[in-house]
């Protein structure tokens, strides 16, 4: 495979849910994503089998994490946070929020495994 590259500007955007875009890179074995994150928009609690490294680039967000007794966690810009295969998580935007989100292997992101 040859080396490959991109501007963000120049890759297609989706909008999967409600007040959530992005757009994706897939490699050979991971998908990078840059979302963004409306304020208000709710990703709703779901798990995959893909590990996942999502790096809040900018805003505000509430993560609800775990299943039987899900705990919160808020984050800024600057801050990341390392998902592990099959980990319960939902997200909310407090407030207009980028991320950028490494998965792999490549497999379906959370808006991709339910409706929202």
């Amino acid at each position: 495979m040859n080396a490959v590259t991109y501007r963000w500007t120049e890759i297609a955007e989706d909008n999967p849910i409600s007040l959530l875009t992005r757009r994706k890179v897939t490699g050979e074995q991971m998908l990078l994503a840059k979302v963004h994150l409306a304020k208000g928009c709710k990703v709703a609690m779901h798990s995959h089998e893909s590990e996942q490294m999502a790096i809040i680039l900018s805003g505000h967000v509430r993560w609800t994490l775990g299943g039987d007794s899900p705990r919160e966690q808020e984050m800024k810009g600057g801050e990341l946070i390392h998902l592990p295969s099959n980990v319960p998580h939902g997200v909310e935007a407090l407030e207009d929020t980028e991320v950028l989100d490494v998965l792999s292997p490549v497999g379906p992101m959370g808006v991709d495994s339910h409706s929202g």
